[in-house]
């Protein structure tokens, strides 16, 4: 990235947006950011606590919707590059009521899409899911950025489908725009409702558990720095028009992950309660990373067993910041 890079992070106040803005801020002293956020339910602006402290002037905050065109094709002339990250993100939303991902995934990309042409071809760097491609039975394969899209909720339909308008703004436009996909997340600043920060922030107060179904569902966890450090160097060093995979490389059944968060706070796994199972329940994701390590040269650093230490130290540690 060239010397006073001026980013525009949407979606900053959000779980993976706030690490990535610490994350940039902290290792790319001649960046500065402007973050967009409308600060729904998962946006929270004590994410942020001491960032405006900390980097001064380098460090902007706006609160608005990427759906408004007129304040992103403001916003996006300013800057030099684009991180998307706002997106409605939680399956369980999108099976109750699907309509927020259509407006923020899909619409909320095709403006801001519109905006980096319009701006005269801003690099895009739009942060997606591995989500898009369905689910593997035990013995697939992992995906790889080759794998077809087999959405199969409606939230991974709407990250699918904004997937696909940024390929069709590159194959169209020429728009300088790579998109990457991760697999689950988790760290500091989780909101509450996604497994890992649910299951300590109950275990804290010795409330049951939910694991859906069997419990044997199987994902791949990345600890967020790891994906920040992928999508900073996808912006830095991707191919236009590329796809990158970023994963973990730590397959975990469900219920070993929740064993594992139990055995880490000293609780008995008597707290564990199986509950009806999603429906739709994709029985298992994992990540081929080899492109980004060879094109990138990005690799995940911290493993399953740290990354869980450190999480639930952060849980135990910042209890005011979720039970407010």
């Amino acid at each position: 990235m060239s010397s006073n890079k001026r980013l525009l992070v949407t979606g900053g106040a959000g779980f993976i947006g706030s690490n990535f803005v610490r994350y940039v801020l902290t290792t790319r002293p001649n960046v500065s950011i402007v973050n967009l956020d409308l600060l729904t339910y998962a946006g929270n602006l004590r994410n942020l606590d001491g960032v405006e402290e900390q980097f001064g002037d380098r460090y902007r905050f706006v609160k608005g919707d990427i759906g408004d065109a007129a304040l992103v094709t403001k916003l996006v002339s300013e800057c030099d590059a684009i991180v998307h990250f706002a997106a409605e993100s939680h399956v369980d939303r999108s099976i109750l009521d699907a309509s927020a991902f259509i407006e923020t995934n899909v619409r909320g990309t095709y403006v801001l899409l519109g905006a980096a042409l319009a701006a005269g071809g801003r690099r895009f760097i739009h942060v997606s899911t591995d989500e898009v491609y369905g689910s593997l039975a035990d013995s697939d394969p992992a995906f790889t950025e080759e794998t077809p899209l087999q959405a199969n909720s409606p939230y991974s339909a709407s990250k699918a489908a904004s997937d696909l308008m940024v390929r069709a703004f590159v194959h169209t436009h020429g728009l300088d725009a790579v998109i990457t996909r991760c697999s689950n997340n988790y760290g500091p600043y989780q909101f509450p409702e996604k497994l890992i920060p649910l299951m300590i922030t109950n275990a804290v107060e010795n409330k049951p558990l939910p694991v859906y179904g069997t419990g044997k569902n199987v994902r791949d966890w990345i600890f967020v720095t790891d994906h920040c450090a992928g999508v900073l160097k996808a912006l830095e060093g991707g191919k236009k028009g590329e796809v990158y995979n970023f994963g973990g490389e730590s397959e975990r059944k469900n219920i070993d992950v929740v064993r594992a968060i139990l055995a880490a706070m000293g609780k008995p796994d008597s707290l564990i309660r199986y509950v009806e199972d999603r429906k739709g329940h994709d029985w298992r994701y994992a990540i081929d990373c080899a492109r980004a390590r060879r094109e990138l040269g990005w690799m995940p650093s911290v493993t399953f067993e740290k990354g869980i230490e450190k999480t639930v130290k952060w849980y135990l540690e910042n209890r005011s910041w979720w039970t407010a």
